[in-house]
């Protein structure tokens, strides 16, 4: 059964007015245009499952911070990359969010603003630990359903996040083994072409696209690459036959 999250805000809305029906339930809507355009995003709740971001200044700074130290750390190549990037930096700025909403409620019950009396401060330290466990318990109860409903997002979110991973993942492993693919081509053409004393030029046979992602398809790094695989080749060969390729003397095995 799908979860209606507008039928259970309006669940959660009307338990807390029955629960506590004096307080006040708003301002009369403006009527003038100035006061339309102040209160045009009452209706913004959390910020958790918009499509669009309404932040200050200073959150968007800091949004934007947080965006591209995580698209950084995930280093995307190309724009599918870049973007399933930016939906997980997004994510985890959701989760954030979440959690910055959740600490909110219990500071909210800790300062007196849900309905009830905050406990006042107490000079004896285990004291006063228990009573911030009592307020944080008649928090939780008092929003039970606020919990909840955050936990749910919260889930949904992570969810996102991991098939977005997975995504990312399965597209990094594509781009790699392509990649090594084409190097391997490219190394086994260049030496069929010096073989015969020809120059080998990689644009023949790869994409400009998929030459521009990596310097590795140039002569030079090519010819490096070819010298490096043979030096390889010949440390193999040494270690497994233990002769050395200078002299042809048998070396003494490993006691």
């Amino acid at each position: 059964m799908k979860f209606d999250i507008e039928k259970a805000r309006a669940e959660i809305i009307a338990r807390h007015y029955a629960e506590f029906p004096k307080e006040p339930t708003g301002h009369a809507a403006p009527t003038s245009a100035a006061g339309t355009q102040r209160t045009r995003l009452n209706a913004y709740k959390h910020g958790l499952t918009g499509q669009i971001h309404l932040l200050t200044p200073e959150e968007q700074t800091a949004f934007d911070a947080h965006c591209k130290s995580i698209c950084e750390a995930l280093a995307p190549v190309g724009a599918l990359e870049i973007d399933i990037a930016q939906a997980i930096a997004e994510g985890r700025w959701r989760l954030k969010r979440a959690r910055a909403i959740e600490s909110g409620l219990f500071a909210a019950g800790q300062q007196g603003l849900l309905g009830f009396n905050a406990v006042e401060a107490a000079e004896d330290p285990a004291q006063l630990l228990v009573d911030d466990t009592l307020i944080q318990a008649r928090t939780w109860l008092a929003k039970n359903d606020n919990f909840l409903l955050l936990a749910l997002y919260e889930q949904r979110i992570n969810r996102t996040i991991e098939r977005n991973m997975a995504e990312l993942r399965t597209l990094r492993a594509e781009r790699k083994a392509a990649r090594e693919q084409a190097v391997e081509e490219a190394v086994l053409l260049t030496q069929l072409a010096q073989s015969k004393g020809e120059k080998y030029d990689a644009a023949a046979d790869f994409p400009p696209e998929f030459l521009g992602m990596d310097s590795v398809f140039s002569p030079a790094a090519i010819t490096r690459l070819i010298a490096r695989n043979q030096r390889l080749n010949e440390a193999r060969a040494y270690a497994k036959t233990r002769v050395n390729p200078k002299s042809a003397h048998q070396m003494p095995g490993a006691a």
